[in-house]
């Protein structure tokens, strides 16, 4: 599977796997228009590529998109659910519905991993938020296995908008920091 660089043009596709990232039990529980109009999700795609942003898309070989995943630094002030640090990138990865369950995700997680050693300045670590329930946490936590670590936090962020399924006010349940 072709997978390149995420660029500007992509960005489109971008917000829907961010959507399908939010989307990710299969329940359409968010839209594409509430994501955008709302703080907490629109703050890593907004502006997309900002300085420091990096990520990768999967294609077809006929250079369909199935998948992407990109990382962003987010200041102390507008942090995301799986916030660790201003200089420790999220992650948001997302495979389309149809092309779950093949590997794809692996493969783009890889990918990023191997895209944030080879920047300019060399990121030796990444965070996300993952819901309780959602089944990608088993590739998540097996990146560890790989030379690599992963640990759980509780993440301090709120969710007044309720956006991520967490009653309103309610911290997102976990987090994870992998080390590269």
């Amino acid at each position: 599977m072709p997978i390149r660089p995420a660029i500007a043009r992509d960005t489109d596709f971008l917000w829907r796997v961010l959507l399908e990232a939010y989307n990710w039990n299969g329940e359409q529980r968010f839209t594409g228009e509430q994501l955008v109009v709302d703080p907490y999700a629109a703050r890593y795609l907004v502006g997309w590529p900002r300085s420091g942003d990096f990520g990768v898309v999967a294609e077809t070989d006929a250079g369909e998109p199935v998948g992407a995943a990109r990382a962003r630094c987010l200041p102390e002030g507008e942090p995301g659910y799986g916030f660790v640090a201003p200089d420790v990138p999220e992650l948001t990865l997302g495979v389309l519905p149809g092309q779950r369950g093949r590997g794809h995700g692996r493969v783009l997680m890889e990918a990023l991993i191997r895209a944030a050693g080879e920047r300019p300045a060399s990121v030796d670590r990444l965070s996300l938020s993952v819901e309780d329930g959602n089944p990608a946490v088993r590739l998540y936590t097996s990146l560890g296995r790989n030379g690599g670590s992963v640990s759980v936090f509780e993440s301090a962020v709120e969710d007044p908008s309720g956006c991520c399924g967490c009653a309103e006010g309610a911290a997102q349940p976990s987090g994870l920091r992998l080390r590269l």
